[in-house]
Parts: structure tokens; C-alpha cells; sequence
């Protein structure tokens, strides 16, 4: 069996495949990541239900991976394909990690119509091929570029989320002037994510335009441990004027900063949105407001107004992505 793994600040989600061209997945689990002192100890509990042998393994992680291995971003995790190895009994060669965007980026090529929902209508020809990109707000923002060559895709890593945040507008301006004050470096990930961006654009417009909270959200965000999910649902719902802003500000600069990546990339093979936030925001980001900021790249409009935008349906890329990942694997690599 193919072990394949979706490792992320709040879960981890492992599912056996079969070794098949095409991965049939078996058995699968979801665990609360923070509940374990690593990733050992969850895969030994998953494995202790099955009674499977595991021939290769592949793992999505939410962080850089360097040299087979990776301290992820928001757990005290420091894992090693060697160490992963050791616990599953298998020779170096049969695990490897990925950057969790890059497990989203080999699925793409493998999702159907059904797990893709187009932004714009005007496209450029799917069957001229050309670099495709994904870009996806979750609990941080995570990019990843795959390169189109010899009529194949390549997939590339990156930590794109982390560069400087360039802001389109006076709101965003006031934005960075606000973040600066309380941190060293505002990224794209700290306005364009779920666990910074939504809540820091939220406490700016809280802290300039105070009269607009709703008693009803101050209630319900000092209730609850994770405040995203009650702005979202309530700027959805249009019953806070500071929620219906952060929203709108926060796909405001998707836009803009997916753009700049079609941009860097020549991506004319598509953009595609992954993470956890697009599926839940999909009336707010087909009301226009995503393409508008997505275009808004004077002599260049014109070319991005024609390159594909897709919102991933897919429940998780991430996983099947290091499923067909694992399938290519050398065989002659383990035990």
C-alpha cells in the first residue's frame, strides 16, 4: 500500500492508496495535529488500526522542505524523511515530503471538471498547454508553480505567500501602515490567510472605523477561540459592515496577489485557488470583486482578463497530490 499524508498546523489527514496507475484510496483518518507530539506517533496510531504493509509513503507539510526535511510552520514539528523511514521500516528513498502546496500542485493536472469552478469566462485555448500556478488561503498562504515542459507539468515549490505585501489602494495602505506598527515584516500571508490576514484586516477596520462593529459579532468573536469563521459567515450574510469589509478587502488582495503570481509565472495554463477559505467564500469571490483586482495590471489587464482562474472544489488536493505523487516513487527504493 502507498501511504499518503496531508500534515497541516490544525490537522493531518493520512489515507492508504493502492498502487495502482491510478490511486484508489482504502482507508483514511483525520487527526488533531496539535494533540500529538509529532508526526510518528499519528502514523503509528493509523497504522495500528490497519494491518497493511506500506511499501511508499509521501507527505504534504505546511513548510519549506529542505535536504528531506522541514520544521512546520505552525507546530513544534521538526520532520525527517529518515526518521519517517525508521518508523514505517522502510529503506531512504521510499518517503518523501512535500511543501504542502506542492501536493496540491500534482493534483491538479489529475482534477476533473467536477472538482474545478471557473472564475472568468473569456479563456485562453486549454490545448496550448503553457505554466499553470496554485495559490491557496488557509491557515497561512501557500504558492506553487507548475512548469510546463516537454508535455509534461513540473512541479516547483515556493514560499511566495511570505513576500512583501504591496498594497492596491488607500485602504490597503492604511493596512500596511497599521500591520508596521506591530510587526518587523507584513507579508502577503498576514492580510491573505485564515489564520492571520482575516483577523488583522478585521482588527484594522476595527480600530479606524469602531462605530461599525456589530454587538452581535463582538459577542460571538470573544466566544470563540478562532475568529475567521464568524467574519466570514458574518460579512457573507452582510450583518457587520467591518466583517462585509475585511471580506471584501481580503479578496481584493487575492486578486491582486494571485495576478502578480499569473504574472511572475506567464501562467496562461490557469491559476487555481486552493486552501480551505476559497470553498467556503465561493458567492464573494464570483461577485467580481477577485477578477477586478485580478486584472488590475494596467497593459496587462487585458492578457490576465483571458488566463484561466479556477477555485478547486477537490475536498483535498493535498492528499490525492501526494498520493499520485508516492505512485513515481522508485520501486527498487524500499524494502
Amino acid at each position: 500500500m502507498l501511504l499518503a499524508g496531508d500534515i497541516g498546523g490544525t490537522k493531518t489527514h493520512l489515507a492508504l492508496y493502492s498502487l495502482d496507475a491510478t490511486p484508489i484510496q482504502q482507508q483514511e483518518a483525520i487527526f488533531k495535529s496539535a494533540d500529538y507530539p509529532n508526526l510518528e506517533a499519528i502514523i503509528q496510531e493509523f497504522l495500528a488500526q490497519t494491518a497493511v504493509r506500506v511499501k511508499r509513503a509521501a507527505f504534504g507539510v505546511a513548510g519549506p522542505v529542505v535536504n528531506g526535511e522541514s520544521k512546520i510552520t505552525n507546530l513544534p514539528w521538526h520532520i525527517t524523511e529518515s526518521n519517517l523511514c525508521q518508523t514505517l521500516q522502510l529503506s531512504l528513498g521510499a518517503v518523501k515530503l512535500l511543501n504542502d502546496l506542492e501536493s496540491i500542485a500534482y493534483a491538479v493536472p489529475h482534477l476533473s471538471a467536477a472538482d474545478l469552478s471557473p472564475l472568468n469566462a473569456e479563456q485562453l485555448d486549454p490545448n496550448l498547454g503553457g505554466h499553470k500556478a496554485v495559490i491557496a488561503p488557509g491557515t497561512g498562504l501557500g504558492e506553487a508553480i507548475l512548469f510546463h515542459h516537454n508535455d509534461r507539468y513540473h512541479v516547483m515549490a515556493s514560499e511566495g505567500g511570505h513576500t512583501d505585501f504591496g498594497p492596491a489602494n488607500a485602504v490597503q495602505m492604511g493596512l500596511l501602515r497599521f500591520l508596521l506598527d506591530r510587526f518587523n515584516h507584513v507579508s502577503y500571508e498576514r492580510v491573505c490567510s485564515g489564520g492571520l490576514g482575516i483577523p488583522n484586516i478585521y482588527a484594522y477596520f476595527k480600530e479606524t472605523r469602531p462605530s461599525e462593529e456589530s454587538p452581535t459579532v463582538r459577542a460571538a468573536l470573544a466566544q470563540s477561540p478562532d475568529p475567521t469563521p464568524v467574519i466570514i459567515q458574518a460579512g457573507l450574510n452582510n450583518e457587520c459592515e467591518l466583517c462585509r469589509a475585511t471580506l471584501n478587502t481580503f479578496v481584493s488582495i487575492l486578486g491582486a496577489e494571485a495576478g502578480n503570481l499569473a504574472l511572475k509565472v506567464m501562467a496562461t495554463g490557469g491559476i487555481y485557488l486552493g486552501g480551505g477559505i476559497p470553498r467556503k467564500i465561493l458567492a464573494k469571490l464570483r461577485d467580481g470583486t477577485f477578477m477586478a483586482a485580478f486584472v488590475n495590471k494596467g497593459r496587462f489587464a487585458g492578457l490576465l482578463s483571458h488566463i484561466p482562474v479556477y477555485i478547486i472544489l477537490h475536498e483535498n488536493p493535498g492528499l490525492l497530490g501526494a498520493a499520485y505523487y508516492g505512485l513515481t516513487l522508485d520501486e527498487n527504493s524500499h524494502q
